[in-house]
C-alpha cells in the first residue's frame, strides 16, 4: 500500500455535520492521485499544487448547491442556452497538477459543448476527454483551507457562482487569472440580486414550492433569448 508523505495536519474549526474541511500540507501530484482511488465519494478533494484539502458536506452544503443547480438550469432551459452538465465530476489537470469538484458544474462554449457530446456519444468517463467547465458552483459555508478558486483559475473556468458563507457572489475570470465580482453572469445574463433571492432568501423548505415558484419567475423575467459568455 503507498504511503502517503506529509508534514502537518491542521483540522478546520466547526463540526462534521455542519461542513468538515482538513488540509495536508507539501503534498505531491501522486501522493493526491492515490488518496483520490483509496477515499470513498463522500470525501471531497481539491489539490491546488501544494495543498490538499479533504471536505465533507452536510445537509445545508447540499441544500444550497442544489438551489444553484436548479435556479441555474431553469435559467438555461427557459433561455434556451445549450449547455452540457457535469456536476460533481472530479477534474484531475495532471498537466497543471491541479484537481477539484465542484458542486456543479458546466460547459457552456460551443466548441467545448462539440468535444463534449463527442466525449459522451462514445461513452467515455475518462475527464481527459472534457474540456475544462466554463461555469462551477462552489458551496463554502466554512472557509476553504486550500486556493479554490486558484484552481479554477488555473483551469481557465470563466465563471464562478459561490456561496461565500451565507452571501451569493457571481465571479469573472480577469485578464490577470484572477477572479472579480461582477453584478451580472456573463453567461446566463442572471444579477447578483436575483442568485441572492432563490438561494438564499426564498422560502426552501418545501422543494416542490420553491421550485414551482422559481421557474413561475423565470418564465415571467426572462425572454427566450440565447447569451453566451
Amino acid at each position: 500500500m503507498s504511503t502517503i508523505a506529509t508534514k502537518k495536519r491542521t483540522p478546520v474549526e466547526g463540526s462534521v455535520e455542519d461542513e468538515g474541511r482538513w488540509v495536508i500540507t507539501d503534498v505531491s501530484w501522486g501522493d493526491y492521485e492515490r488518496l483520490a482511488k483509496l477515499l470513498p465519494p463522500s470525501f471531497r478533494l481539491a489539490f491546488d499544487g501544494r495543498n490538499l484539502e479533504i471536505m465533507v458536506a452536510g445537509v445545508r452544503h447540499e441544500m444550497f448547491g442544489w438551489l444553484m443547480m436548479k435556479f441555474a438550469e431553469a435559467v438555461m432551459d427557459h433561455r434556451e442556452i445549450d449547455y452540457f452538465p457535469a456536476g460533481r465530476a472530479t477534474w484531475q489537470r495532471p498537466e497543471i497538477e491541479r484537481g477539484i469538484e465542484a458542486d456543479a458544474c458546466y460547459l457552456l462554449d460551443p466548441g467545448k459543448l462539440e468535444v463534449a457530446k463527442a466525449a459522451h456519444s462514445k461513452g467515455s468517463n475518462d475527464v481527459a476527454d472534457y474540456p475544462n467547465p466554463d461555469l462551477a458552483i462552489e458551496v463554502d459555508i466554512s472557509r476553504p483551507k486550500v486556493d479554490r478558486p486558484g484552481i479554477y483559475a488555473e483551469m481557465g473556468v470563466p465563471e464562478l457562482w459561490r456561496l461565500d458563507g451565507g452571501t451569493p457572489v457571481i465571479e469573472r475570470l480577469g485578464a490577470e487569472a484572477r477572479y472579480r465580482p461582477v453584478e451580472v453572469s456573463g453567461w446566463l445574463g442572471v444579477n447578483v440580486a436575483q442568485l441572492r433571492r432563490w438561494v438564499v432568501e426564498e422560502d426552501s423548505s418545501n422543494a416542490r414550492e420553491w421550485s414551482r415558484r422559481m421557474q413561475a419567475w423565470v418564465k415571467k423575467t426572462y425572454k427566450r433569448k440565447k447569451r453566451r459568455g
